[in-house]
């Protein structure tokens, strides 16, 4: 008799759950997947009675249970969750003048997983277009063109929430990078304007500052990541499209992603950001550098990009760990920038089919090293790169170089373990012990790590030419040297070497040539890379061998003047004539 009121119990609260959902009601919708006190309800209405106080009172056999008990205490725990975090949330309005765009290389065209970038619209997502003017067909037809000799800017949002009473401030570093106005509003609609205290792209994080009376700062409290489970509760609040204080609920949908650094393609290498949180709960552009909270309010990740075909919430959104935050932002407050360790490879998962290759047995993980950087730790450890063709899938990879299978007795599985490890255990000069299998047999090799080359570095690579200090010569694109692993991965031929366009920035010269971007986001060494766009093998007649010597050929160029581009589009040669711009705000 117990066992058969227990399963009218758990059939009857079901009921009423289902019952909501049809009435267009359902907390299904706005919860996700992951309903704590739902379940807790349904368990203890599933246990022995052993009290004359239960928790969930029995029903009458065949009456409907209240569901007041199990909804009011879900949506009590949410009340509770904005109550407490939504004052630590504070929305970001940034201006930038529309020259302000990047240059060759761009960083601020959305990747794969499409971080929340401007320009978008801001406050009227119906009335402006990207650049924040009014869209051309709702402009009157007597209004005149802007004045070309009037600067432009383009306007764009994001999200933050407050660090400390010193009036610091947490956002996503691609949210302000290149910002030149800065304003924070508060959720009781205090506005006031902040500057910039660091910025890190590598984990796509910032710090500004406001000076506001310490009674508008509620500091947000942080929650221990790494202790974050699949299947918990995740609760976004941001600012969406500029809708200020928005919260949605979801779920951990996985743990341990990585995502691409925005720039990674502006150096030679790329680097991902490791442990990602992915979660269900829907962010839109204007999340970005905003919270996500467990079930007791505290931060779990900061809301950084999606994956989406349509530039909107499409279930699958990404959250920078906390325990990221803890680590990088006293720093940036401290010295404006931070320091990533750095071991100079570039490296791919060992495979099944590449560790038979390689006479090793087919269950040996680890990361395969291809390249190693001249002149960086690796190298001077003496860590071996890859030196052996291989035809796998009809495709030539590189074989035959070290196996990277533990750092400091720590196993190593592949490229993602390896990134994360070095960013969660290891600092710039510490000595580290690489176990490698070389050639069959297993060897430790010390290495000391380095610094991983920042933005500034790269930038002043890519600005260099003899006499002055910035290019003279706009193209307008953003891309990646083909190597042999992108080859594999973008169905290239082995022998090609170029430049794999992936993104084509608007009213560039590359744009204006017909140059195409990639159209496909694929997996290289841990890196998303987008394929399927133009590759540049040749500029007026001399070869283009990767990035760097792109660069080196335009420098020779001047603002005006007609190149003509050989590129390798689905398998053929083409030529396409580009008039060459100016460099987009030059020196910034």
């Amino acid at each position: 008799m117990k066992q058969r009121v227990r399963s009218i119990t758990v059939l009857a609260l079901l009921s009423v759950v289902l019952l909501s959902a049809c009435s267009g009601q359902s907390i299904f919708s706005s919860v996700g997947a992951s309903l704590p006190a739902l379940t807790q309800t349904l368990a203890q209405s599933a246990q022995p009675q052993v009290t004359a106080q239960p928790t969930v009172p029995q029903p009458v056999q065949g009456a409907a249970v209240p569901q007041s008990e199990a909804i009011a205490a879900f949506q009590g725990t949410l009340e509770s969750i904005y109550q407490n975090v939504n004052p630590s949330v504070v929305n970001i309005r940034i201006l930038q003048s529309a020259t302000g765009m990047e240059g060759l290389m761009p960083g601020n065209q959305d990747l794969p997983e499409m971080p929340f970038n401007f320009p978008f619209p801001f406050n009227d997502p119906g009335n402006q277009d990207q650049q924040g003017q009014q869209a051309p067909e709702q402009q009157s037809p007597d209004q005149q063109a802007p004045d070309q000799s009037t600067p432009q800017y383009n306007q764009g949002a994001g999200s933050g929430f407050v660090w400390d009473q010193a009036g610091h401030i947490v956002t996503n570093n691609h949210v302000v990078d290149g910002a030149e106005k800065v304003e924070v509003t508060f959720s009781d609609g205090t506005t006031v304007p902040a500057t910039v205290v660091g910025k890190d792209v590598n984990t796509d994080l910032a710090v500004i500052k406001v000076d506001v009376s310490a009674d508008k700062l509620r500091p947000i409290q942080l929650a221990d990541s790494t202790q974050v489970k699949v299947g918990q509760l995740a609760v976004a609040i941001g600012n969406p499209f500029g809708l200020e204080g928005t919260m949605t609920v979801g779920i951990i949908s996985s743990m341990g992603r990585t995502l691409p650094v925005a720039e990674g393609t502006q150096a030679r290498q790329s680097y991902s950001i490791p442990n990602i949180i992915q979660t269900d709960a829907p962010i839109n552009p204007g999340n970005s550098g905003g919270v996500l909270v467990d079930s007791q309010g505290a931060l779990i990740g900061v809301t950084a990009a999606i994956e989406s075909p349509v530039r909107a919430n499409a279930g699958i959104g990404f959250a920078i760990p906390s325990v990221t935050v803890q680590k990088v932002v006293p720093e940036l407050i401290a010295k404006g920038s931070y320091e990533h360790p750095w071991i100079g490879i570039s490296a791919m998962d060992l495979t099944p089919d590449l560790a038979k290759a390689m006479n090793l047995n087919a269950d040996q993980r680890g990361a395969l090293v291809e390249e190693v950087v001249a002149g960086g730790p690796a190298e001077m450890a003496g860590l071996r790169a890859s030196d052996k063709q291989h035809t796998l899938d009809g495709q030539n990879v590189k074989i035959g170089g070290d196996v990277i299978v533990a750092v400091d007795g720590t196993p190593i599985k592949g490229m993602s373990e390896l990134i994360a490890y070095l960013a969660d255990h290891t600092s710039v000069g510490q000595q580290i012990v690489v176990s490698v299998l070389r050639d069959g047999q297993k060897t430790d090799v010390d290495l000391t790590l380095g610094k991983r080359p920042g933005a500034e570095e790269n930038k002043a690579v890519a600005q260099t030419q003899p006499g002055k200090n910035q290019p003279n010569a706009w193209l307008g694109i953003r891309g990646a040297d083909v190597t042999a692993g992108l080859a594999e991965a973008a169905k290239l031929p082995s022998e090609v070497k170029g430049v794999l366009v992936q993104q084509v920035e608007n009213n560039s010269p590359a744009e204006k040539a017909g140059l195409r971007g990639g159209t496909e986001s694929v997996t290289v060494n841990g890196e998303q890379v987008m394929v399927g766009g133009d590759v540049i093998t040749a500029i007026d007649g001399q070869a283009v061998s990767g990035i760097q010597s792109l660069r080196n050929i335009l420098a020779k160029h001047n603002s005006g003047d007609n190149v003509s581009l050989e590129v390798l589009r689905d398998g053929q040669l083409v030529a396409l004539q580009v008039t060459l711009a100016s460099y987009p705000n030059p020196g910034q």
